[in-house]
């Protein structure tokens, strides 16, 4: 699979620029790419529950409660650090992040800082994390993370807003694309089981 400085040629590659062999090397490209590179992944990273970059984990209950709302308050995961918390349960229920309400109303949990609040005594959360080994990365989110860098990269590069508009709807396509590959990703087989489950009933 694509290593970082892979990502970042492809990037360069949309915008006919010259490849790069280290982020860190003395050249405009690569100067412009380090820059950009991790505020893209992670903004990228954001955009979608990504199955490939998705975690679970137990969290650690804080000694000092919030000063007011809630009665918990919960550090979030540094490994892989959390991006965006998809949803989240209190060991026996499970809440999606979205339209969820606590029995006065308000939300069952809200993230504040590096804090989860809540009024549940326990705590497990499914979310997205900052994977940074690159051998991870489905390929079409590879696509979209490389579609989204050139984007962000274009008119540094090449002094063309034409091709920032260019490279704009490129990432559209290649994101709408990943996002469809991984939201049906197993849905074939789930289908089959279904159909076989069907003939035989």
């Amino acid at each position: 699979m694509a290593s970082t400085v892979d990502i970042a040629n492809f990037a360069l590659n949309n915008l006919g620029a010259s490849n790069i062999t280290s982020l860190d090397e003395n050249s405009k490209a690569a100067r412009v790419v380090n820059q950009r590179y991790e505020s893209v992944r992670d903004t990228v990273f954001r955009a979608h529950p990504w199955n490939c970059l998705t975690s679970r984990a137990s969290l650690a209950q804080e000694t000092t409660s919030p000063a007011y709302g809630y009665a918990f308050q919960y550090s979030l995961p540094t490994d892989p650090f959390c991006l965006r918390v998809l949803e989240f349960s209190n060991g026996s229920l499970s809440y999606p992040q979205d339209n969820i309400t606590n029995n006065s109303g308000g939300p069952v949990f809200v993230i504040e800082g590096r804090k989860l609040l809540t009024d549940e005594g326990s705590a497990q959360i499914k979310y997205i994390g900052r994977v940074t080994d690159t051998q991870l990365y489905d390929a079409s989110l590879i696509e979209a993370l490389a579609a989204r860098l050139s984007a962000e990269i274009c008119y540094a590069i090449t002094g063309s807003t034409s091709m920032v508009q260019i490279q704009t709807s490129l990432y559209e396509s290649k994101i709408t694309e990943a996002r469809f590959n991984d939201a049906t990703e197993g849905a074939t087989q789930r289908l089959e089981a279904s159909d076989f489950i069907e003939s035989r009933f």
